[in-house]
């Protein structure tokens, strides 16, 4: 624990997609294809990746011009590449710029992130593609973003951070050893009341059964002597 560090030095896929950098397993399939992922920089881009940030989340319309004109408050630029689709030559909503200083770099990176440009707020970091080692992009299931709507969960950069993981102490033998098997014991004994009541309803059910057909027993026969008796008293009256 003590080299931990809530932004990762190394990409690994299995941590940066867990919540505090420990999983030991992938929760999803992205992950998956991060780790079986073989993934070789892009050799034909140019650059000091060290005085490089990576602008991302940015509104489909904005130009390299808008860019130019917001970033270089911050210090001299040297090459702006906003990334484009080789078919339809759309924006991809993500960029690379390029300082000529480390210091207009560090304030570019200390204040233009969540900066809002055409009614998006920016998100920016330094370029990891190639500085930081064993990076995994996000179309091959890697990458620091994600959603939790998606299932896809990725920590460790700079938008969302490992959480320090909390030391629990050993629990592991009180939690199985006698409490556990007071519990069993717990939960046996109660389906056994469960069952034992279940007979004692079936029984009582079955004393009442008799019961209710005598009172319905009698209470046809009472409903017969009461239409004889009418019939009776009609026979009276037809021989007055």
């Amino acid at each position: 624990m003590n080299d931990w560090a809530p932004i990762a030095k190394e990409y690994d896929p299995l941590k940066a997609g867990s919540i505090d950098g420990t999983d030991e397993e992938p929760h999803d399939r992205a992950i998956w294809r991060a780790m079986l992922a073989r993934y070789v920089p892009n050799k034909g881009v140019t650059g000091d990746p060290h005085l490089t940030l990576f602008v991302a989340r940015l509104n489909l319309q904005t130009t390299e011009e808008k860019l130019r004109e917001v970033f270089s408050r911050y210090g001299d630029i040297r090459k702006i590449r906003l990334v484009r689709d080789l078919v339809t030559g759309f924006s991809k909503g993500y960029a690379f710029i390029e300082y000529k200083e480390e210091r207009a770099l560090m304030k570019a990176h200390r204040d233009a992130n969540r900066l809002v440009i055409d009614q998006h707020e920016i998100f920016v970091d330094f370029e990891l593609e190639r500085t930081l080692k064993g990076w995994i992009p996000r179309r091959l299931g890697g990458g620091f973003g994600g959603k939790k709507e998606s299932g896809q969960l990725r920590f460790g950069g700079r938008d969302r951070p490992f959480r320090k993981p909390i030391n629990l102490p050993n629990m592991k033998s009180d939690f199985y050893g006698e409490g556990s098997a007071e519990k069993r014991n717990w939960s046996r004994e109660g389906s056994r009341d469960w069952r034992t009541r279940d007979r004692d309803h079936d029984r009582s059910r079955d004393k009442r059964w008799p019961e209710r057909e005598r009172s319905w027993t009698w209470g046809e026969s009472e409903r017969d002597s009461k239409e004889e008796r009418s019939r009776g008293r009609e026979r009276k009256d037809r021989d007055r």
